[in-house]
């Protein structure tokens, strides 16, 4: 970058953290602002700046990374984004509805303001270590204006269209596949583990023939030594996306026959004192465990 470009990071959980850092480390000036307080001296130390939400909003570029939809309807209101700079872009990475990204991109539009809903696929080292995936929609030209952002941040963005839902839908439908692999994962463990094989082995095994993909080769040793902490990404979070799942095939007229089970499951891996803290792969437990109800 000829200029240095200062971008505002809204939201400081886990993966915005991560993100904070990743945009410091690849030259980016940045403002921050997060609803609760957290330690943040690690940021200041490396030049950011902590400002409050409606000075955050006018820098060029704002990326959010909000836990829901009520929080980013809620912080992106029509009141707040009228006093938002005009012409600038909000890039959203949280995973959101269809729907409330739609209601978003609309908002952002009646105020002049660019908006691209762009969920992205991986865990915080993900961010940090430069391999973070990117599922992006919205207008050609913003996409083409941000990707100044995208390409210093990802190790890869996918431009689905026009359609804001469709990168949301995209993403809903990457974490159902997920959230199937760690339920696999867990009873195929159970199952050896009762039988006296070692799980260790077994999932060399498995990740050395048909699954070799990084959802098995990472949470297959995560799930067969309980490394659940720190958690990655929450339990809560995780029946969020269910959730979401769910109503967007409502939505779309589909019915989703394993969604139900795995709807129960996080509700019970919730209520378990022992569960509910750890990283969402440990809704494995419960089978291993047999707490299934």
């Amino acid at each position: 970058m000829s200029e240095k470009i200062r971008v505002s990071l809204v939201g400081l959980g886990s993966m915005g953290t991560a993100m904070a850092h990743r945009l410091l480390d690849q030259g980016f000036d940045l403002d921050f602002w997060n609803r609760s307080a957290k330690e943040v001296s690690d940021l200041l130390d490396k030049g950011a700046r902590q400002v409050e939400l409606d000075d955050a909003l006018q820098n060029d570029f704002v990326i959010s990374f909000l836990s829901n939809d009520g929080a980013a309807l809620d912080i992106f209101s029509e009141q707040r984004l009228a006093g938002a700079k005009s012409g600038s872009m909000h890039i959203n990475m949280s995973t959101l509805s269809p729907a409330a990204s739609e209601t978003l991109a609309t908002r952002h539009a009646a105020h002049g303001i660019g908006y691209i809903a762009a969920p992205v696929l991986g865990r915080p080292i993900a961010i940090t270590n430069g391999k973070l995936l990117i599922v992006v929609a919205g207008k050609a030209a913003d996409i083409e204006t941000a990707s100044v952002i995208f390409e210093k941040v990802s190790a890869q963005y996918w431009n689905v269209g026009e359609d804001h839902a469709k990168s949301n839908i995209v993403k809903l439908g990457v974490n159902y596949n997920l959230i199937h692999a760690l339920q696999a994962i867990g009873e195929s463990v159970a199952l050896v583990e009762s039988g006296g094989v070692d799980p260790n082995t077994f999932v060399e095994i498995l990740t050395h023939t048909a699954f070799t993909g990084a959802a098995y080769q990472g949470y297959g040793p995560m799930i067969v030594n309980r490394k659940y902490t720190p958690a990655g990404f929450s339990m809560e979070l995780a029946l969020k996306d269910v959730k979401l799942v769910e109503d967007a095939a409502a939505d779309l007229g589909l019915k989703l026959p394993v969604a139900t089970v795995l709807h129960s499951l996080f509700d019970q891996a919730l209520a378990d004192p022992e569960l509910k803290d750890l990283d969402w792969s440990a809704v494995a437990e419960l089978t291993r465990q047999k707490k299934i109800q």
